[in-house]
């Protein structure tokens, strides 16, 4: 294999020319590096490069292969992480300055088994402060920027991890999403992402947002990458009390088998309240036009398309910003200055709550400040019922909504469901930075599978405006494997379009020149 475009190329086919012997694992990740070198400055994917500890782990991987050992798929394939996943001796900061400069005594489970499944981490990517934010605009350290459009945004809290991958300075990534952040952010850079079944993914070593909601998953320009980086991070964790004690599923054969094109019989439900009929506002007329070519692509391969009412969908956007600030409002306050990270005031001449005050209100962004008083306050004596506990009821409803839509013995049947992923494409930087509320509502499409636990995928549909538009594939609780199947028959099938397409051109272009003066 000659020199890979690092632009295109598959994680799965670098790992299959590594396996063959055509590429070296240094080769690669040197690669990579200088890409990094050149292209970062301009994107800000990155917050941390260790370039002689990632050659040092490939060239590992190598003397292992030329030895004849056994090595995984994944083995000499480089990797990202976003900052939010604690990595043994590796500056993780969850981009805040509030943890600026610490390196944790440990991996998080999904890091371990990455590790031990032989990829190289290439570095740690930027994102929001502690994943709160839609955009990556509320990282404590440098903006990170579309690489479609480097005066837009790419999307976020997982806005490195997104940038990283589309601008060819990763091959595939780790994300995390609490309410979109890997989705959304997939979407607006043209990338593969999926959110698993909440509790398939060990959350030990996620530095922890909203407990109830986070979830780590893939980042990929192709929906077989997303299935084999999923199928790595999966299975149980006796350190999680969240992890769900299940088989780790099998994806990349889901994918496999989608990307034949064959979804007949397969019933898919078309949201009305993500971009339907009366709920139009605030979508992108393009947006919306991406989605139904999408649909109709499904249906040509045989699926059997409705539109369905999830009427408890519209209260997502309400409830998800009283449950998440309300769980990071608790797990914020062990950010103290005591025991590990910032620490202000300490100069002998102030208590302890002085230190602590002085530390978070130094430590802490704007964001992340809001988010920890409008939890406080929905959880504070009096409040606590007509806000939490009301947002935890929608979110009840929310459930019984997916639920309605899947089963078989009492509801529609449904396999899967869908939407557009966000409701516009990548917005210019800056444009939404004073109006919280404009921010929010780019997570519109992206919370209710969020807040119901059930797995979700986005896949690229196509352009509007010149700029990536991505669809959302839901499918009931550990029925991952749906996700995949669809999206790559999705995929499948816009490859073959666009193929036709450029085959129709050519035809066109020859007729042309055929043609006498």
């Amino acid at each position: 294999m000659s020199s890979p475009d690092l632009t295109t190329t598959s994680a799965a086919d670098l790992s299959r020319a590594l396996q063959a012997g055509e590429l070296s694992s240094a080769e690669v990740t040197r690669a990579y590096l200088d890409r990094i070198a050149t292209e970062d400055g301009a994107l800000g994917a990155y917050l941390h490069v260790d370039a002689e500890a990632a050659l040092a782990t490939a060239g590992a991987v190598d003397a292992a292969r030329a030895e004849g050992r056994e090595l995984g798929p994944l083995a000499g394939v480089p990797l990202a992480l976003k900052d939010v996943v604690v990595t043994e001796g590796v500056p993780t900061t969850s981009g805040s300055k509030i943890l600026e400069g610490w390196r944790p005594p440990y991996d998080a489970t999904l890091a371990a088994k990455l590790k031990t499944a032989g990829t190289v981490l290439l570095g740690k990517t930027n994102m929001d402060e502690f994943a709160m934010g839609s955009s990556t605009e509320n990282s404590a350290y440098r903006v990170t920027r579309n690489p479609w459009d480097h005066d837009r945004i790419p999307g976020g809290s997982s806005g490195g991890s997104s940038a990283a991958v589309a601008g060819g300075l990763a091959p595939w990534s780790i994300g995390t999403d609490t309410g979109g952040s890997i989705r959304q952010p997939a979407a607006l850079t043209g990338l593969v992402g999926h959110k698993p079944t909440y509790g398939s993914v060990s959350r030990y070593g996620l530095i922890a947002f909203s407990s109830s909601l986070d979830q780590a998953g893939p980042m990929t320009r192709t929906v077989l990458d997303a299935a084999l980086l999923h199928e790595a991070i999966a299975g149980h964790d006796t350190y999680d009390s969240t992890s769900i004690d299940c088989p780790i599923p099998v994806l990349a054969e889901a994918a496999r088998r989608g990307a034949g094109g064959e979804l007949a019989g397969l019933k898919v439900g078309v949201v009305r309240e993500l971009g339907g009929e009366g709920h139009t506002e605030g979508y992108e007329q393009g947006v919306l036009d991406r989605f139904r070519e999408a649909v109709a692509l499904l249906e040509s391969m045989g699926a059997e398309v409705r539109e369905v009412s999830c009427p408890a969908f519209d209260l997502a956007l309400p409830a998800y910003y009283l449950i998440a600030p309300s769980e990071a409002s608790s797990n914020l306050a062990r950010f103290d200055g005591v025991r590990y990270g910032l620490r202000v005031g300490d100069d002998g001449s102030r208590d302890l709550d002085e230190v602590m005050a002085l530390t978070r209100e130094q430590g802490f962004g704007a964001e992340v400040k809001r988010r920890i008083i409008l939890g406080s306050y929905a959880l504070s004596a009096g409040y606590y019922d007509a806000y939490y506990g009301q947002a935890q009821k929608v979110r009840t409803l929310i459930g019984r909504d997916f639920t309605a839509a899947f089963s078989t013995d009492d509801g529609l049947g449904l396999d899967v469901l869908v939407s557009p992923t966000t409701p516009t494409v990548a917005f210019p930087i800056g444009s939404r930075v004073d109006d919280p509320i404009a921010m929010y509502a780019a997570d519109l499409c992206t919370l209710p599978a969020s807040l119901a636990g059930v797995p979700a995928i986005s896949v690229p549909c196509g352009l509007s405006e010149g700029l990536p538009v991505g669809f959302q594939i839901m499918a009931p609780a550990l029925a991952d494997d749906r996700c995949y199947r669809v999206a790559a028959a999705l995929e499948a099938a816009q490859d073959a379009a666009r193929g036709h397409r450029l085959l129709d051109e050519l035809g066109r272009l020859g007729s042309k020149e055929d043609t006498p003066s």
